[in-house]
């Protein structure tokens, strides 16, 4: 991101403003190449770790037949937890050896699914889970590779809805109820169909501390040696799941991806010694956030100004919580720049609301920044995760085009429906 001679915000060598009057508003605009540098610094991050890791690019941060490529191209995996987020991989060429399906309900099609294009590893996330993908796997003569999810009850010290690893939890086995060794043992009993790889934990999105991966590290190893003395059975694999925070507002202080890693590492090379592993366990990651939300800017363009005086100042863009359900949901924050003049100083405070038929349609409740004017285009800035994959359209809303751009050039990667777009799937019976 920069800021050009005339006052513009510059994403990917590419003008805002410019962008904004060529594919409209709102619009999501990717930089490719922050993408790519996030993908780069696991991969170099790996080389320092004295054992073998991936990264699985966690697709449901942002799903898409481009972005699935660029991924791929980088060295990354990816992580899919639907029909659709693996269709959309395999047909971006990523093959089905570097994918991994997860999911607390995974359907009978989707297992199949998995197992005729040879994905790569599946997380078992329950014992319903696991009993049907025996079924289908023995059914197929095929065997399929799986991680146990856990549940180890660790606290991430972030937004309760997007913790993943505390007790009360609809993910994975517990560790303190006896299910995950019920679970191990019904795995080893499949093994016709079935190899049982390793385990997984994710503890949860936007964490800016190492302690959490270190519990969970512990935790993971404790098990497996738990499993060798039970069982005879040592697991090879360990996944920490993501979570790597980025940061929406200039408060927010996120830990360098090296480092994040290097200290993921690092405690599970203490844990594997702690516990009597004489080897070190594959570490997975599996990073969404991080790889694309500080490459995302969207653009909006002011539509209305409405000053309450002694209340609020108002200020409408086209789009809003259709586009960006992040606020509703989790009451995120984020910073705003007017693309048009970047440089200008801020002089009042605004609420930027959004255009749907809710009072709660806010992007952002207090801005403090230069007076936005009908017309400008209003930049919400790390807006490349969990924005365009959770976007809804409601109020019948067109969900945004997409553009990728790098050096000066955009190219479309998800165009804007059109009216007929939207009611594509509705049916009108005759005798109405």
């Amino acid at each position: 991101m920069g800021v050009a001679d005339n006052g513009h915000l510059m994403i990917g060598g590419c003008d805002a403003v410019e962008l904004a009057k060529t594919y409209g508003t709102p619009l999501y605009v990717m930089d490719e190449a922050r993408i790519r540098s996030n993908c780069r610094q696991f991969q170099l991050a790996f080389k320092e770790l004295p054992m073998p890791a991936r990264a699985y690019y966690a697709s449901k941060a942002q799903s898409n037949l481009a972005i699935a490529r660029l991924v791929y191209t980088e060295g990354m995996y990816m992580d899919c937890v639907s029909a659709g987020e693996m269709y959309t991989a395999l047909q971006a060429g990523v093959p089905g050896q570097r994918l991994a399906l997860h999911g607390n309900l995974k359907t009978r099609d989707e297992l199949m699914m998995a197992l005729e294009n040879d994905v790569g590893q599946i997380i078992v996330d329950g014992f319903d889970d696991l009993t049907l993908l025996i079924e289908l796997a023995r059914a197929a003569g095929k065997k399929a590779s799986i991680l146990l999810r856990l549940r180890p009850g660790i606290d991430a010290h972030t937004h309760q809805s997007i913790q993943t690893a505390t007790l009360d939890c609809k993910f994975g086995f517990s560790l303190y109820d006896g299910a995950a060794m019920k679970a191990v043992r019904m795995a080893l009993e499949a093994q016709d169909c079935i190899e049982l790889m390793g385990l997984h934990c994710h503890i949860g999105s936007q964490i800016f501390e190492t302690q959490p991966y270190a519990l969970a590290a512990d935790s993971m190893c404790e098990f497996i040696a738990q499993i060798g003395r039970d069982t005879g059975t040592w697991l090879k694999t360990i996944n920490l799941g993501g979570g790597f925070g980025v940061a929406y507002t200039p408060q927010d202080d996120p830990l360098p991806i090296a480092y994040m890693v290097r200290c993921a590492g690092e405690a599970v090379v203490q844990a594997a010694s702690k516990h009597g592993l004489d080897y070190l366990p594959q570490i997975e990651f599996e990073p969404g956030r991080c790889i694309v939300g500080d490459a995302g800017v969207t653009l909006y363009t002011v539509g209305a100004d409405k000053d309450v005086p002694g209340v609020r100042h108002y200020v409408a863009l086209d789009g809003g919580m259709a586009d960006n359900p992040r606020v509703a949901l989790y009451g995120s924050v984020y910073t705003p720049l007017i693309a048009n003049r970047v440089r200008d100083a801020a002089d009042g405070h605004y609420a930027l609301v959004g255009r749907c038929c809710e009072s709660g349609d806010v992007l952002v409740k207090d801005a403090c920044m230069p007076a936005p004017k009908v017309g400008e285009v209003v930049a919400l800035m790390t807006t490349g995760a969990y924005h365009a994959s959770m976007a809804s359209q409601y109020n019948r809303l067109a969900n945004p085009a997409a553009v990728l751009v790098k050096d000066g050039k955009a190219r479309l990667i998800s165009k804007r429906p059109t009216l007929d777009d939207i009611i594509a799937y509705d049916r009108l019976p005759e005798d109405l």
